[in-house]
């Protein structure tokens, strides 16, 4: 989550509550956040010094902007090159580097990062791709009372494999305007 609210914050300088309203207008499709985890993430980010924090002095509320400092664009931008690891995370942080993907200034680093999203996914799909071989080898071993069992988890692995084939052919499209 800190690394979305840093790339939330290249935009400019925003409130605790303005990070929440970006959280709940874009990334809260693919990405939940309550407002205790995002002031907690904003703590620990002027904790390390990604960020400052500043307060508004026309303010009657105590209002205080939060500012990516040098150091924060740095460890966004590297966070935003890094490989993908896979595992149930996988997909959130594909979105979020995608959602994100605009504020890289060099298409070069936009292509590096939609080509690791694209080598995550296709590590995935692989993965099962393999699974589904295996269960297909021996659904004829399944016992009958245990065939419509059976059946309804292969089917969800199915929708899986599909899904993520989708990805990759998402992940291709925009590789191929971004090149």
């Amino acid at each position: 989550m800190r690394f979305v609210i840093l790339g939330l914050l290249l935009s400019g300088p925003l409130s605790l509550y303005d990070v929440r309203k970006r959280f709940t207008a874009g990334i809260s499709l693919f990405y939940s956040a309550s407002f205790g985890s995002i002031q907690r993430a904003l703590k620990q980010l002027v904790d390390v010094g990604a960020v400052t924090v500043h307060a508004v002095s026309d303010s009657a509320r105590g209002k205080r902007l939060y500012q990516v400092t040098d150091d924060g664009r740095r460890s966004w931008r590297d966070w935003m090159l890094e490989p993908i690891p896979p595992g149930q995370e996988a997909e959130t942080t594909i979105l979020a580097k995608v959602f994100l993907l605009g504020r890289l200034d060099l298409a070069a680093d936009r292509v590096a990062v939609l080509e690791a999203a694209k080598a995550c996914a296709g590590r995935e799909l692989a993965s099962l791709q393999a699974l589904a071989s295996e269960l297909d080898s021996i659904a004829a071993t399944v016992p009958e009372q245990h065939r419509a069992t059976f059946g309804y988890q292969r089917a969800t692995l199915d929708y899986g494999v599909r899904a993520q084939r989708l990805r990759d052919a998402w992940l291709d499209h925009l590789l191929q305007v971004s090149s």
